[in-house]
């Protein structure tokens, strides 16, 4: 399905559009982050909250670590505070970066087994589709927030994956 590399990749993708969108989510204020835009989770902040809280709570799953006390149904307020969650924005994206970094491909074929809130239930899957929900889930919400930058009169950079600059 896919591979370490792929994973890696990814990583790096997620860090570099989360500092595009942070970027230009500061230079509008607090203000237009806090306004309803109509999105799912209302807010550019809350938007943002949300996908933390779900970065959150895979990395628990793939790498052991906390997972939210906050529930699914709370995640817009997982993180009120802009500053605070900037900087819980990049810690993530850090300890992403070091999970990818240490996969290996027998690590694809491995099977996750968590309860999922979100179903109620028990779930056993490939860790590789679990992966690749976890990218797509970003993506996903990263679109929504770069829309409502963009209808508050941001201008967030390129999205583009082919045009990610090459690690240093």
């Amino acid at each position: 399905m896919i591979t370490a590399e792929y994973c890696r990749v990814m990583a790096r993708y997620n860090r570099w559009q989360n500092e595009n969108l942070y970027r230009a989510a500061d230079r509008i204020g607090e203000r237009p982050r806090e306004a309803d835009c109509g999105a799912f989770f209302g807010s550019i902040r809350a938007t943002l909250s949300h996908l933390l809280w779900g970065d959150t709570i895979w990395m628990s799953r793939f790498d052991g670590g906390e997972a939210p006390s906050t529930p699914l149904a709370e995640s817009p307020s997982f993180v009120t505070d802009w500053a605070v969650l900037s900087a819980s924005r990049n810690a993530m994206d850090a300890r992403i970066g070091r999970w990818a970094a240490g996969l290996g491909e027998d690590d694809m074929n491995a099977r996750l087994v968590w309860h999922s809130g979100a179903l109620g239930k028990l779930v056993n899957k490939p860790l590789g589709l679990c992966i690749t929900h976890f990218f797509n889930h970003q993506t996903h919400h990263r679109g929504q927030v770069h829309a409502m930058l963009t209808a508050a009169g941001a201008k967030p950079g390129a999205t583009d994956l082919f045009a990610m600059p090459d690690p240093a």
